[in-house]
């Protein structure tokens, strides 16, 4: 029996998704990518932002098509995730097509669930958000062969003003290190060279369980796995990035020197009205250690522009502070009030023209940053992992340390060598184009 699976949203979903794949292969099922071939269609929905939880609804409403009295194929229409969570009456109700709907987080449900509609049964399993899943590493597939996500933790307890994250998947909880080493070993196992750490936040992990952070101590363990050459940490909240932290991905070759460090803006009072734990001067020293103590190092960050009460001066503030610390990388995320969170409920809403202007400021600004930080690494000797090949070009396509898979730039590789994607190669920057550099091969191994 034929599925096809729609993962939207973030790669904390994507993890979600593929534990959820695994389950029903083991159950003998197989996939599609067609759904017009499809007999069971699932969708793992998201609803962080307005724009997420509209290209949920679309996605839904479109699959529903399928899913009809005179379909011939399709048998069932699920979905799962934040949007499920959230709606679940609303979703049945309007979209009657729609045979099961799970909730955030008891999709190690998948398989029952289905079992259950394809014998006539309605479903609706929305269960206590404050579940940690913790799948057998046997059902674990990997996302693109050669790397992997490691969801370390479930739920958020930092509660910030615009985040509806808590309410969706509770409290923050930490998996137990040694499943995430088992998991992680069993990945390299399978060909996995480049393991990414995901959580809603990474750098408070183990502080639940073990009354003390313990992401330093998780990673010396996972850079001892044979196998794994790559491991890449985001979501870092800035309050949290101790000595200790920096440290250990200064002296461990297998960490990236690279940091998703989300900080959503610079101005104090916005930052207090989010209900951020720094301030731009905590910001400013972070970083200042960061790259005092890690010169190579990437820093990636998200800004929120928009956010209720903010002003021009405000805004002065952030572009002043994208302009001193010159993030490699940086994305923008125009202000969405989503109701249940404290800030759609303050005053000073600012209107949806405003806020996508000053977004619009903050990336141009951004642009020249990236295109400059781009330029300069020409003559630079990185190591890259090949992602793929242009065939029409002629040209592989890689990733440096800098780039995270999907969300960051590449790295164009001409070679009359034939690489495998996984393949670890160094090259030399020989120049850029905008966002992505241009390199060539420099030495005769690959990993």
């Amino acid at each position: 029996m034929n599925v096809l699976f729609v993962s939207l949203g973030c790669d904390k979903n994507l993890v979600d998704s593929e534990y959820m794949l695994g389950m029903l292969r083991d159950r003998g099922y197989t996939f599609t990518d067609d759904e017009t071939e499809a007999d069971v269609i699932i969708i793992n929905s998201c609803c962080f932002i307005l724009d997420a939880k509209e290209e949920s609804i679309n996605t839904i409403i479109e699959m529903a098509a399928y899913r009809t009295d005179e379909s011939e194929r399709c048998r069932a229409l699920i979905v799962t995730g934040c949007l499920a969570q959230r709606y679940a009456d609303e979703i049945r109700s309007e979209i009657p097509e729609v045979d099961a709907v799970i909730g955030a987080t008891a999709y190690d449900e998948i398989g029952e669930v289905l079992d259950r509609v394809l014998k006539g049964e309605y479903v609706k399993e929305i269960q206590s958000i404050d579940r940690l899943v913790l799948s057998d590493s046997n059902r674990i597939i990997t996302t693109g062969g050669y790397y992997s996500y490691l969801k370390i933790a479930e739920g958020c307890s930092k509660h910030c003003t615009y985040c509806i994250i808590p309410q969706l998947r509770g409290h923050y909880r930490s998996v137990p290190m040694e499943r995430l080493i088992k998991e992680a070993t069993f990945l390299a196992g399978k060909g996995v060279k480049e393991l990414i750490l995901v959580a809603q936040e990474t750098t408070v992990y183990g502080v639940d369980l073990y009354g003390e952070k313990r992401l330093p101590l998780l990673l010396k363990e996972l850079c001892r796995i044979e196998g794994i050459e790559w491991i890449r940490i985001m979501y870092c909240y800035p309050e949290e990035i101790t000595d200790e932290l920096i440290d250990v991905i200064s002296e461990e070759p297998k960490i990236c020197h690279y940091i998703d460090m989300p900080i959503q803006h610079a101005s104090d009072t916005i930052l207090k009205r989010m209900g951020r734990h720094t301030g731009r001067s905590e910001l400013t020293t972070t970083i200042k250690k960061l790259r005092d103590r890690i010169p190579d190092i990437a820093l990636r960050t998200t800004l929120i522009t928009g956010f209720p009460g903010e002003n021009d001066d405000d805004q002065k503030v952030l572009l002043d502070f994208v302009e001193e610390m010159k993030f490699e990388r940086l994305g923008v995320f125009a202000y969405s009030a989503e109701e249940g969170t404290a800030a759609a409920e303050m005053t000073g809403q600012i209107s949806e023209e405003l806020k996508n202007k000053r977004r619009d400021e903050v990336m141009e600004l951004q642009q020249d940053i990236a295109f400059e930080h781009a330029r300069k690494m020409t003559g630079l000797k990185l190591e890259v992992i090949i992602e793929g090949r242009l065939v029409d070009d002629d040209v592989y396509v890689a990733r440096t340390y800098m780039d995270a898979p999907g969300i960051d730039g590449v790295l164009f590789l001409k070679s009359d060598r034939e690489l495998m994607s996984g393949d670890m190669v160094s090259v030399r920057v020989t120049g850029a184009n905008e966002y992505d550099l241009i390199g060539e091969l420099c030495d005769e191994s690959a990993k």
